[in-house]
């Protein structure tokens, strides 16, 4: 096997070394030279550009919010005062100590502060002399200044490279505070850049290099670190970009051509007696949605190949309904059915919710969970091993190892995002193979995440999709509104008002695991306070967190539903899976600490009756400008597709990319599933026409392809039997 010098131990690269590497490594994931060369900047600044310090302090930076908007700014000005301060005598007091230097130009005057590497940077900052500084403006105490700069004069002005432009790392405060900064950063690439040159090798074939107008890929990598101009960065990122969505769409293509070639589908043919007894019973029609999707897919399950769908369906749509018929076309045709939820609240509410549309049926239907009783799950398994039981719910608990299916014929996923591909795949190895003919399962992947279609296609990309586009009739929008602090008395009569007239409220708090400790103080005093504004015994509050026993939660929870509490506080661990039909509002305390996408999960959880519904977000008075944001988003719509493109223009590649982009096969260093739609479009196209021709790149001129694949899997392999991904 070939060795290529990028990859080389990072620690090898000059001025690196053991102690830089481990850094390295344990920060932000370099380990070699290939690493950190695709270790790419955020954002690029224009060093040739110098603004007027008094266009930083009319920047707006002060409006409506404590946290700096603008980007990185270089300033030019003469040091006209400088003072320590936090000192013991003439000795920095650790912690405490800052240096605050002036710096004024001919339209105003700034603040640069530091507070590390004071006795350096006091002897460099000479007062008097002219400086460049170059940072990002930050506000306190009302005050915009520039935090640890970088500091040079003029004549020491240097980019690294050949170009003006200077990219910007994200950096941790820990490589900040060891000296491995931005600045840093940049030299550290210079010097690799010139380390490889002339060793960096195609990863794209020619044909498609000259078909798509791409530059050569060493061409790109100097250029996405040190472009000359905007002409250049655009050819590196156009290169980079498609390369790494064609990669990501060629394997998920593949697979799915693996998958169908291997083996076909269970053959449902028939719709029996349990489906119909279920939709002559059925208190409402189906919604024309429902209709198309259940067709869609009914087509599927008797086509002979296995059924590989999302469906995708916004808060009350009816998934479950759907779930439901579906299941009771496989036991018609003598299989079992499963449904996979990621929590056991979830899991419970699908029991209670099936049970119900099961009744007219002959149908037996149970729950698996941690939770479940050994004597209860002993009886479960053997059950569902002799063929006894027709439809098991349950969490992760169904994909252990003693859980064995008689003729598993369809697996229901619900919120796919949260379980990996692998998770999915050991659902299709627990047939007893003689019952099943070695044929798979149908696999359905539910989801009340509204996804961006860019976005489905790769995280979905060997899924066929369907969408319930279509609300049940009786369903009325939730009215949200946006309410302060100073608000709260006038929030707890409206709770009151709706109280009397015989409603229940959910107030929900945060739980961010960084500060999971705080959350829970936060919903401990909030709960506090609502028993003492709603007193027992006329009130009955329940509560609701993760710190719970899950008997104690369950205990809580179906107080709530059975109407017996009229208020439930709890954290955002009722996001999905609680219906209670009564529930008509829905207070979220401190709403913009929450993701569009949570904060309408939360909206859905009221609304699901005939009565009129609310949503009222209270906040603090200090929000940013995309808080403040999302929340009038919310307050103009309940459509949660087009908060889901709202979410995704908004956050770009930030968090919820990287929860997402988890599940990929490949990593993406520059593409964003959000922003590069055109580009994955583009190479979408591109790998369908290959696997046109060639469905398993199995011909000599594609060897190159299969080659690539490989190296860039995170498994480091291909996967050749995708009934094995486990």
């Amino acid at each position: 096997m070939k060795i290529s010098i990028l990859d080389t131990d990072i620690k090898y690269l000059p001025g690196i070394g053991p102690k830089r590497a481990q850094l390295l490594t344990s920060e932000i994931g370099v380990h070699t030279f290939r690493d950190m060369l695709y270790y790419f900047p955020f954002r690029w600044i224009d060093k040739s550009k110098v603004y007027p310090i008094s266009s930083i302090l009319s920047d707006n930076l002060l409006e409506g919010e404590d946290t700096p908007s603008s980007s990185y700014i270089q300033i030019r000005g003469v040091i006209v005062k400088k003072e320590l301060a936090g000192l013991s005598g003439t000795r920095p007091v650790k912690g405490k100590s800052r240096l605050v230097a002036t710096m004024q130009d001919a339209t105003g005057k700034i603040d640069l502060v530091f507070f590390s590497g004071l006795k350096w940077i006091s002897e460099k900052l000479v007062q008097g002399e002219e400086f460049i500084a170059f940072g990002k403006p930050s506000v306190f105490n009302g005050h915009v200044n520039l935090v640890h700069p970088e500091i040079y004069r003029p004549s020491e002005a240097v980019t690294y490279g050949t170009g003006s432009m200077a990219g910007i790392y994200s950096i941790t405060e820990k490589m900040k505070n060891s000296g491995l900064g931005i600045k840093a950063l940049t030299k550290i690439q210079s010097v690799l850049l010139e380390r490889v040159q002339g060793h960096i090798e195609e990863t794209l074939p020619l044909s498609i290099i000259r078909s798509k107008g791409l530059c050569p890929l060493e061409e790109a990598l100097k250029n996405i670190h040190f472009p000359a101009g905007m002409r250049e960065l655009d050819a590196a990122q156009k290169r980079l970009k498609f390369e790494e969505l064609f990669y990501l769409q060629l394997s998920l293509l593949k697979q799915r051509n693996i998958r169908l070639s291997k083996s076909g589908g269970i053959m449902m043919s028939r719709v029996g007696d349990n489906f119909n007894k279920c939709y002559a019973s059925l208190p409402y029609p189906l919604t024309g949605a429902q209709k198309r999707v259940i067709k869609e897919m009914r087509e599927d399950m008797r086509s002979g190949k296995q059924m590989n769908r999302l469906l995708q369906g916004d808060v009350g749509s009816g998934k479950t309904l759907v779930a439901v018929l579906l299941s009771l076309i496989a036991i018609d045709n003598g299989y079992q059915a499963c449904i996979m939820a990621p929590t056991e609240v979830l899991a419970q509410q699908h029991l209670a919710s099936i049970s119900k549309f099961l009744k007219a049926t002959d149908a037996k239907v149970a729950l698996l969970t941690g939770s479940t009783k050994a004597k209860e799950r002993k009886q479960i398994l053997k059950d569902l091993e002799d063929g006894t039981l027709n439809i098991i719910v349950g969490t992760h608990a169904l994909i252990e190892d003693r859980v064995k299916f008689h003729a598993l014929g369809l697996a229901i996923i619900d919120e796919q995002h949260r379980f990996g591909v692998d998770q999915r795949s050991r659902l299709w190895n627990k047939n007893d193979d003689s019952k099943t003919e070695n044929l798979l399962p149908h696999v359905m992947v539910m989801t009340a995440t509204p996804i961006p279609r860019t976005l489905a296609m790769t995280l979905y990309g060997d899924l066929d999709v369907s969408v319930i586009d279509e609300m049940p009739p009786g369903r009325t929008p939730v009215v949200t509104t946006h309410a302060w602090e100073n608000q709260r008395s006038q929030v707890f009569n409206f709770m009151r008002q709706q109280i009397d007239q015989g409603r229940q409220v959910f107030v929900v708090y945060p739980l961010i695991k960084e500060s999971e400790k705080m959350d829970y103080e936060n919903l401990e005093a909030g709960y506090m306070r609502i028993i003492e504004e709603f007193k027992t015994p006329q009130y009955i509050t329940a509560v609701v967190h993760g710190k719970m026993k899950p008997e104690d939660k369950a205990i809580d929870m179906n107080l709530f539903a059975s109407g017996k509490a009229h208020i439930l506080v709890a954290t955002s661990v009722i996001e999905v899976g609680v219906d209670v039909p009564n529930a008509s509002v829905m207070v979220i305390e401190s709403a913009e600490r929450f993701g569009l996408s949570q904060l309408h999960q939360l909206r859905g959880r009221v609304g699901r009756g005939a009565a009129k519904s609310y949503c009222i977000l209270m906040s603090g008075y200090k929000l940013s400008k995309e808080s403040r944001k999302r929340l009038e988003l919310m307050c103009k719509t309940t459509d949660g597709f087009v908060l889901a493109e709202e979410d995704m223009k908004m956050r770009g590649p930030g968090d919820l990319e990287g929860t997402s982009q988890s599940g990929l096969a490949i990593d993406l260093h520059i593409a964003s599933l959000y922003r590069d739609g055109r580009y994955l479009e583009e190479a979408r196209q591109t790998a369908l026409q290959i696997l046109e021709d060639d469905p398993l790149l199995q011909k000599p001129e594609n060897k190159f392809l299969t080659e690539e694949l490989k190296a860039l899997r995170k498994s480091g392999k291909d996967i050749k039997d995708y009934s094995a991904i486990s």
